[in-house]
């Protein structure tokens, strides 16, 4: 099938949906390519990079290939120009835009909405919501940089010091953690409040502090923060309002998908922040987290407070945001083209696939719309049901292993102090005290550290899991290579019971040294891409 690359309808957008890095993967699953001309301007691809990448570079002709991708939904002049039963892959907001779904099966277009991925572990590498929330949350620090016009990292100067700047970010998803990452390169004091709890380790990983909300959100089972109680958004707008009052930069990154942006600064908290102090409102074009956002422009307050309102902020990284939306694009249709032959499925019983169809077409009546019969309609599949955040099959099958390596493990630690420990004691200590009787008695105050050694070994190697003993240990029985040395000084000995022991000595050091480096190097071979072990191990 034939993929159509089409110029973005709105002049305002400049990313495209397909990089030549993404089409070149786009060709090796089986499909033809056409771009229409200028496509990837405004994204520095020219047309000679998308020919060289093996696409065909169309006219307005592009519009009849079998699928359309997009980052949004084109205008409807654009959409009649495609044939009936071609597919369309763009960001819809399908559940602001009831009216766009008609209108698509009225049509008799399949409709994927890019920006409905469900919220699953193996649907992320889909997830335009997170690729481009990733370059917002970098791109909204640079904004508010440029306004703030001070430095963000503290000084001490001849002419005297210079206090580092105080950033807040609000919501830490994937847009609040770039912001806090870029915000704590830069040398700023970064904090973070949200309404999920478990969120904290990751804001204080990247070195920010966490400052939870006093009575927070449970997490709902589609993986987003529920709704919160009237206690809990009291709660909530007391700590965002003294929290922004001591703040230099605001971000405020709270988005519900599907619905208006949440408020979360009143007009009345903007009037208590500091002159010169800068918000930006990552939730502009879904109404603003700020009461005073006016989506799509910059505004300052008569207290001198600057809300930047962007209702875009990836679209002003336009390279990097197109080559990540476009390898969500590849990525889906790796999904849907397991062959790799250039013919998607649309497998409705893929939570993914589901998740994500709004429309389906009546391939028949597009086929007999060819041959001039009257055209039909799509099945609208919107809503679709609801998915439940759970564990990916991989993941059952680790929990389901774990559980079993837990209920083998005792039985394996009480072999060590079981019955048999207590023979294999018994054992050692006889065959210690008949070596001690043989040996010179210049050596024999060596047994006395070879006995704290073992007893030391002992109680430490049993403290540790048995399955751990493999990658833990095969390293560090290098050690081994001390009693090697040894054996090898002392084994050309007269005595005929140091020669053996030192030869004995010498062989079990040589199959620990090398046996634990060849396991080692095997372990190491399983994170290696491609590699046998791993393939085998999946």
């Amino acid at each position: 099938m034939r993929i159509g690359i089409p110029r973005q309808t709105d002049p305002r957008q400049p990313l495209v949906a397909a990089t030549p890095d993404t089409v070149e993967k786009l060709i090796k699953l089986g499909y033809d390519v056409s771009v229409e001309s200028g496509a990837g301007t405004q994204s520095a691809y020219p047309d000679e990079l998308y020919l060289a990448a093996g696409a065909r570079i169309a006219g307005d002709d592009v519009w009849q290939s079998d699928i359309i991708a997009t980052l949004d939904t084109p205008s409807a002049a654009a959409r009649s120009r495609m044939r009936p039963g071609a597919t369309l892959i763009a960001r819809m907001a399908p559940a602001r835009n009831p009216e766009l779904i008609q209108e698509l099966a009225d049509a008799n277009l399949t409709a994927l909405a890019m920006d409905a991925v469900p919220r699953l572990s193996r649907a992320q590498s889909m997830d335009v919501l997170s690729s481009m929330a990733n370059i917002a949350g970098y791109r909204a620090v640079v904004e508010a940089a440029n306004a703030f016009g001070r430095l963000f990292t503290g000084q001490v100067t001849a002419a005297g010091k210079v206090p580092p700047t105080n950033v807040y970010v609000i919501g830490a998803g994937v847009g609040g953690l770039a912001a806090i990452g870029t915000a704590g390169s830069m040398g700023a004091i970064v904090r973070a409040t949200d309404l999920r709890p478990e969120a904290g380790e990751q804001v204080e990983s990247m070195g920010a502090e966490f400052i939870p909300i006093p009575v927070a959100a449970e997490k709902s089972d589609d993986g987003y923060a529920k709704e919160m109680s009237q206690s809990q958004a009291e709660a909530a707008a007391q700590l965002y309002s003294e929290q922004a009052a001591v703040a230099d930069i605001v971000i405020t990154t709270a988005n519900i998908p599907g619905r208006k942006s949440p408020l979360l600064l009143t007009a009345a908290d903007v009037e208590r922040m500091k002159p010169g102090s800068v918000i930006v409102d990552m939730a502009a074009a879904n109404g603003g987290n700020c009461e005073l956002t006016v989506p799509g422009e910059v505004t300052v307050t008569p207290g001198g407070v600057t809300i930047i309102g962007y209702t875009d902020l990836a679209g002003r990284l336009p390279g990097q945001a197109s080559q990540l939306y476009g390898q969500n694009i590849v990525n889906l249709f790796k999904l849907m083209t397991p062959n790799k032959d250039g013919q998607p499925t649309l497998d409705l019983e893929d939570e993914i696939i589901r998740g994500i169809t709004v429309t389906q077409a009546d391939t028949g009546a597009a086929a007999g719309a060819a041959a001039g019969a009257a055209t039909g309609k799509a099945a609208i599949l919107w809503p679709p049901p609801p998915v439940k955040v759970s564990a990916t099959p991989a993941a059952a099958k680790q929990e389901q292993l774990a559980a079993q390596a837990a209920a083998e493990e005792p039985e394996k630690v009480a072999f060590m102090g079981g019955k048999r420990a207590g023979v294999a004691l018994g054992v050692t200590i006889a065959v210690g005290v008949t070596l001690m009787l043989l040996s010179p008695s210049s050596i024999s105050t060596n047994y006395m550290v070879l006995t704290l050694a073992i007893v030391l070994g002992f109680y430490v190697i049993s403290a540790v899991t048995p399955r751990l003993h493999t990658p833990l240990m095969s390293e560090t029985n290098a050690i081994s290579g001390i009693v090697l040395i040894g054996a090898i000084l002392v084994v050309s000995s007269t005595n005929i019971v140091i020669s053996s022991l030192a030869f004995l000595a010498i062989v079990l050091s040589s199959i620990n040294i090398f046996g634990g480096f060849a396991i080692t190097d095997r372990m190491l071979g399983m994170f290696v891409k491609d590699s046998p072990a791993l393939k085998k191990a999946a």
